[in-house]
């Protein structure tokens, strides 16, 4: 019989929260009114109603009566430093705002400072909502880990890489790769930071430096972030730019081999070959919805409902704020449930319960890390975040799933901790100057602004 490593400790919480309604998101779904939690060294050690724990003091008591005690949400994709482009370039399609503004503005102004500024902006509007952990491509992964260390979030960080020259890496693809290596080796013992590798989609780079990306992630046992099969057009485009033929985008991976676990999907939206779904479930490819930004971008609605039947781990993303505009999981979940009963033309499509756990457990599921988070559990790391029910909103209260994912708002959550430390407390950032982060960020909204006029 193993011996519990926290028995001595037991009695002395490091974090002690007590009170409110629990949902653990547990195997069994467990639901506890009037609940305790108990955190030692970042780690939950007691799950269960309050009256039942045996402990004599805490450093820290959390009184949550009249709160939902829930695991950290998910955002399982993510430009956290695009929120500085909130609104620069809408209502255009895919490939002219990528193209034609957002990808110009990045190679103008997306230095190491910028980056940093608008990871912080990104990390403190999630950690507002109740995001506990992000999974991020971007450019400069330097500046954007720099932020998330600063915030105190947990997030897989992917160092983008690309077939042209970017902000980080004018001179090519095999300097990118060692931009991703040393990446990599910086930041792999962090405590809170997955380093990745981040090919930006099968568009955008070659299958050659596909396959090169991918054996590098199996070397590093890094996630592999990409965008997949966004826009309608990529079968096409991959054929045009590489001369490869594929039914489609998900064949074209299979092809080439890179199909595998540690892969994290972005939006999936067209997967028309019988096997496509197959292929993915068997190769336990990650995949995460991004309804708000797919919407936006009129590229289309992924087959999630099919997924999910398939057994395909299914996570939540809001993407970028430049292509969403804002990065709230909560409008995520009653958007994901909605537009799929209106496509099936099912009211039963995608129930609150399934969608709630897309943005906790299943969210952890996508992005390899349910053994540590997404759900509370004796053991796992506790990402935590406490969240309003005293609301007119939140009032009555039938059935907790549907009132998280159809009522819920941002504006509720209160307290965020994670990793067992308390970084937002009663709608108060306890480790970023807010008045410095919004200086800097006016800062470059300025310069921004003077190319739109």
């Amino acid at each position: 019989m193993s011996r519990d490593p926290f028995e001595e400790k037991k009695k002395h919480f490091d974090l002690w929260i007590h009170g409110g309604t629990l949902v653990s998101m547990d195997p069994s779904r467990s639901i506890y009114e009037s609940a305790g939690l108990g955190v030692i060294d970042g780690r939950i050690v007691y799950v269960g109603p309050q009256q039942n724990a045996e402990y004599q003091s805490a450093k820290t008591t959390i009184d949550a009566k009249g709160k939902w005690i829930l695991p950290g949400l998910i955002n399982g994709h993510s430009h956290v430093a695009m929120t500085l482009f909130r609104g620069l370039a809408d209502d255009r399609m895919l490939m002219d705002w990528l193209q034609h503004f957002i990808w110009p503005a990045e190679a103008k102004h997306a230095d190491e400072n910028f980056v940093y500024t608008g990871s912080l902006l990104g990390c403190m509007e999630m950690m507002a909502a109740g995001i506990t952990c992000f999974a991020d491509m971007f450019f400069h992964a330097h500046s954007v880990a720099r932020a998330i260390d600063h915030t105190g979030m947990r997030a897989i960080s992917g160092q983008n890489l690309i077939d042209f020259p970017t902000p980080d890496n004018p001179k090519g693809w095999d300097e990118g790769l060692e931009l991703a290596r040393e990446f990599h080796d910086h930041w792999k013992d962090h405590r809170r930071i997955t380093p990745g590798l981040a090919p930006h989609s099968p568009y955008a780079v070659s299958p050659e430096h596909l396959i090169q990306a991918h054996q590098l992630s199996q070397e590093l046992q890094a996630p592999f972030l990409i965008h997949v099969a966004e826009p309608e057009t990529e079968v096409q485009q991959i054929q045009e730019n590489f001369g490869k033929k594929a039914n489609s985008v998900i064949e074209y991976l299979y092809d080439i081999g890179i199909l595998d676990s540690r892969m994290i999907a972005a939006h999936v939206i067209w997967t028309p070959g019988v096997k496509d779904l197959e292929r993915l479930e068997h190769a336990q490819v990650g995949v995460v919805h991004c309804p708000h930004s797919n919407m936006k971008l009129a590229s289309g609605t992924a087959r999630i409902p099919a997924m999910i039947k398939q057994g395909i781990a299914v996570g939540l993303g809001t993407d970028g704020a430049a292509s969403n505009n804002d990065l709230s999981l909560w409008e995520e979940m009653d958007l994901a449930a909605k537009l799929h009963k209106l496509i099936e033309k099912d009211p039963t499509v995608m129930p609150a319960q399934s969608v709630f756990e897309m943005a906790t457990i299943e969210g952890a599921r996508s992005i390899s890390m349910q053994h540590e988070i997404g759900s509370l559990e004796v053991g796992k790391k506790a990402d935590v975040i406490l969240v309003d029910r005293d609301t007119p909103h939140q009032m009555p209260c039938y059935n907790p799933y549907s009132q998280l994912v159809y009522a819920t708002k941002s504006s509720d959550v209160s307290t965020v901790i994670v990793d067992g430390e308390v970084v937002y407390r009663d709608r108060n950032f306890l480790q970023v100057d807010k008045s410095k982060v919004f200086s800097d960020v006016e800062t470059y909204r300025s310069l921004l602004a003077q190319d739109l006029s």
